[in-house]
C-alpha cells in the first residue's frame, strides 16, 4: 500500500504533462497549417497552375510539325544555342578573372567595385534600351557618333546584319549580368584559406601557378554550378534580344524566348508559343538534373 500511495501521485502529473504536450503539438500543427495555406495557395495559383496549363496547351502533337517547318524557328533555335554557349561562357570566364582583380585589398579597388556592380543593380529594360539607342545606325547613336567625331569613321549598321545584332545583344547581356557572378566568385575566392597562398609563395609559385593549382581547383564546383544556373536563366531570358536589337534585321537575330513572345502576342497563336518554349525542354531538363546532382554531391565554398 505504501508503494501504491507513493506511485499514484507520480503517475498523474505525467499523464497531465503528456496531455499538455499533445495539446501543444496540435496547436502548433494548426498554426503551421494556417501559415502554410496562403503560401501554398499562391504557389499553386501562380506556379503549378500556369505550368500545368502551359503543358496542356503544348500537348497537341500537330503543333510541333508546324513549328519545325517554320524557318524562323530554326534560325531562332540556332541563335539561342550560339547566344547561350558564347555569352554565358564569356561572362563566367571574365567574372572569374575580374574576381581575382577585385580580391586585392586596396581602397581604390573597393570604390571601383561599387561602380562596377552598378549595371547589375539597374533595371533590365532601361539598361538594354540604353544599349539600343547607343548602337543605332545613324550619327544619332552614341557609338557611331563617337567614331565619326574622334576618328572620322562611319560606323557600321549594328542592327543591319543578324550576326552583328546578336553580337550586340551578347555584349549588353554580359555587361548587365557579369557583376553578379563576379561577386559570387569573389565570395568564393575570399573563402579560400590564405595559408595556401602563403605556402605557395614560400615554395616560389608565381601568380599563374597559384591561380592554376589553388584557385581553379577550389573554385571549380562553384564555377560549374554558377555556369549551369546562368545557362538555365539565360535560355528563358528574352530581354537582351527584345530590347537591344529587337530581332533585327527581319527577325534574323531572334532567340526562342523572343520568338515565343511574337507567336503569342503578334501572331495571336499562344499554343505555338508554348510549343516553342517546350521545345527547349530537351536542353533544360539535363541541365537541371546535372545541377541538382552536383548540388547534392559537392559542397560549394561560400
Amino acid at each position: 500500500m505504501t508503494d501504491l500511495a507513493i506511485r499514484r501521485p507520480i503517475a498523474a502529473p505525467r499523464r497531465r504533462r503528456m496531455g499538455r504536450h499533445r495539446y501543444l503539438r496540435r496547436s502548433d500543427l494548426v498554426w503551421s497549417i494556417a501559415f502554410v495555406v496562403p503560401y501554398a495557395a499562391v504557389f499553386i495559383t501562380f506556379v503549378i497552375y500556369p505550368m500545368a496549363y502551359g503543358l496542356w496547351m503544348g500537348s497537341n502533337p500537330s503543333l510541333y510539325p508546324e513549328l519545325f517547318a517554320d524557318p524562323r524557328y530554326i534560325r531562332a533555335a540556332v541563335n539561342t544555342l550560339l547566344f547561350v554557349a558564347i555569352a554565358v561562357n564569356v561572362k563566367m570566364f571574365l567574372a572569374l578573372l575580374l574576381s581575382g582583380f577585385f580580391a586585392r585589398r586596396r581602397p581604390w579597388i573597393k570604390v571601383l567595385l561599387v561602380i562596377y556592380i552598378l549595371p547589375w543593380t539597374l533595371p533590365a529594360v532601361p539598361a538594354y534600351l540604353s544599349f539600343h539607342w547607343m548602337m543605332v545606325a545613324d550619327h544619332m547613336g552614341l557609338l557611331n557618333g563617337l567614331l565619326l567625331a574622334l576618328f572620322g569613321i562611319t560606323g557600321p549598321g549594328w542592327f543591319h546584319e543578324g550576326w552583328l545584332a546578336l553580337l550586340c545583344d551578347g555584349v549588353a547581356y554580359v555587361w548587365k549580368w557579369m557583376p553578379l557572378w563576379t561577386l559570387i566568385l569573389l565570395a568564393g575566392r575570399m573563402a579560400i584559406p590564405q595559408d595556401l597562398y602563403e605556402a605557395a609563395d614560400v615554395d616560389g609559385a608565381g601568380g599563374y601557378r597559384r591561380f592554376v593549382h589553388i584557385t581553379v581547383p577550389l573554385l571549380a564546383n562553384l564555377y560549374l554550378i554558377s555556369t549551369l544556373i546562368s545557362t538555365v536563366w539565360t535560355i528563358g531570358d528574352y530581354t537582351p534580344v527584345y530590347f537591344v536589337s529587337g530581332g533585327a534585321p527581319a527577325m534574323t537575330s531572334e532567340v526562342i524566348s523572343t520568338l515565343s513572345f511574337h507567336y503569342a502576342l503578334d501572331y495571336a497563336n499562344p499554343q505555338l508559343a508554348v510549343a516553342a518554349g517546350l521545345s527547349m525542354l530537351p536542353l533544360l531538363i539535363p541541365l537541371v538534373i546535372l545541377l541538382m546532382r552536383r548540388l547534392q554531391r559537392t559542397e560549394v565554398p561560400l
